[in-house]
């Protein structure tokens, strides 16, 4: 889909409550957080993404005359509002975290500092394009966690929810880790590596498997992975491949990078029997991938069990996320700017606890252990607050409050995470390419400990206020009662 046509990608209310905000005259400054309350599957983190996108929709945004039309014949939007809309361009603010950059809830991924009506209209998209991309990216990351070391291959196009789930889902992919995709579009559009077999059809429409394996093999000798599971593997699939392999050897062809795939029935004794039957006829390099509704759990079942494969593509659970299929984010407002330029907190209160926000203009710092470089916690603030790593810092959780960790000083480093990405409507920020962010992803992985990275029960990192914004936080919440 161009970017240009996702203007009207908005809900019906962010539109009407703009035009009562145009009516009204109110059109102050405005502080809007993006942030998540829990990791999806489960996880111990989850990584961001999808920025890129966003400033693409910001870059883009205006109303055509068409768009402006549409609008008209709903029958419920003035005409001075409408001509308002037809001039309409983004003048605001916009920090972000880094795509690639391991996070964790409540935290602000994005920050949206602008006059309210344009802050309001944004949110629908903002969110759509970044929840989906974090949870494909974070689903990704713990498939790749899984497979401890082995390749993953997207290749759930087919069964994703429309063609831009697959595409972005597939750039999602990369950035939490696959080495490749089979989305065709993505490769080109993302510069990422594209990769794929064959179908069982291809085997079926040959006189018998020997033949299309032969034929394919002659197609593709410096890439020759065939699937051996259409009739019968071990009798048949595996048997007929070293059949192929074996004549091109002898004919001094030897293949660069050649293997079998396995696509059904049980991986782990399927794989380590096929392995003797490689290794046995002297193809101890032919690799052996797998797929067949394959998830990080199943993976690392398979591995457990010693499972001889060396590379994995999973399609359908990874690109839907299907054990957990939404990511949760949520926009919410943070602070009102008044008369004399000074941004107000503002809060959300709740009966759930989980649901209370963080009031303030704020920023994060990452806490780092200064001789390991593992994250100790992340600290959010208000913008502008500052800390001297050669001082004790106290930490404290700002729910259970009593409790509390001393980092003395000099053992640990500060890094802030939000970054300015739009300046008074500016971009002022340059994406990196998909590859470059999922190497970054790959050192950001590196700065969690083991145990948060774990595929069950994971340590949770510490996400903590400073004091200064905690008690503004408390003397906002005293002030308040929650009406039933």
């Amino acid at each position: 889909m161009n970017r240009q046509d996702l203007t009207l990608l908005t809900d019906l209310y962010e539109l009407t409550m703009m035009q009562g905000y145009y009516a009204k005259g109110q059109n102050e400054k405005v502080i809007f957080d993006v942030f998540f309350r829990q990791n999806p599957c489960n996880n111990g983190y989850s990584v961001c993404a999808g920025l890129e996108q966003v400033i693409d929709y910001i870059k883009n945004l205006n109303f055509t005359y068409d768009d402006v039309d549409y609008l008209r014949g709903l029958g419920i939007f003035s005409e001075d509002f409408l001509h308002y809309l037809s001039g309409f361009h983004f003048s605001g603010d916009i920090y972000a975290i880094p795509e690639g950059t391991v996070v964790f809830p409540k935290e602000p991924l994005l920050k949206v500092i602008a006059p309210i009506m344009e802050a309001q209209l944004v949110e629908t998209a903002i969110l759509n394009i970044v929840n989906h991309q974090s949870l494909i990216a974070t689903k990704a990351s713990r498939v790749v966690f899984a497979a401890d070391g082995d390749g993953i291959m997207e290749f759930g196009l087919r069964r994703a929810q429309g063609p831009d789930a697959g595409l972005y889902g597939a750039r999602a992919a990369i950035i939490g880790g696959c080495v490749g995709t089979s989305n065709v579009l993505a490769g080109k559009l993302f510069d990422v590596p594209v990769m794929g077999t064959h179908a069982h059809s291809w085997i079926m429409s040959f006189k018998d498997e020997y033949t299309a394996f032969k034929y394919y093999a002659e197609l593709y000798p410096d890439n020759c992975t065939l699937l051996v599971d259409t009739y019968d593997t071990l009798k048949s699939g595996v048997p007929n491949a070293i059949r192929v392999f074996q004549e091109f050897r002898d004919a001094g062809k030897p293949f660069k990078k050649y293997g079998i795939r396995l696509d059904s029935g049980d991986l782990a004794y399927l794989s380590k029997e096929a392995r003797k039957m490689l290794d046995g006829a002297g193809f101890t390099d032919a690799s052996i991938c797998a797929s067949n509704d394959l998830d990080e759990h199943l993976l690392h079942d398979l591995k457990m069990q010693g499972a001889a494969i060396d590379s994995w593509g999973v399609g359908t659970n990874l690109i839907t996320s299907k054990d957990n299929p939404s990511f949760g984010g949520v926009y919410k407002l943070a602070a009102i700017q008044n008369e004399e330029g000074v941004f107000v907190p503002k809060i959300k209160i709740s009966e759930n606890t989980e649901k209370i926000t963080n009031p303030g203009n704020k920023t994060i710092y990452r806490i780092y252990d200064k001789t390991t470089g593992k994250v100790k916690a992340d600290l959010i603030c208000f913008a502008g607050e500052t800390f001297d790593t050669s001082e004790d810092l106290l930490l404290f959780d700002p729910i259970e409050t009593w409790k509390k960790t001393k980092l003395p000083g000099g053992s640990y480093t500060m890094r802030e995470i939000l970054v300015p990405i739009f300046k008074n409507g500016e971009c002022i920020y340059k994406s990196p390419s998909v590859r470059e962010i999922a190497e970054y992803c790959k050192q950001e992985k590196k700065t969690l400990w083991e145990e948060t990275k774990r595929l069950f029960y994971p340590h949770q990192v510490y996400v903590d206020l400073s004091p200064k914004l905690y008690e503004v936080k408390k003397s906002l919440l005293d002030q308040m009662s929650i009406t039933e």
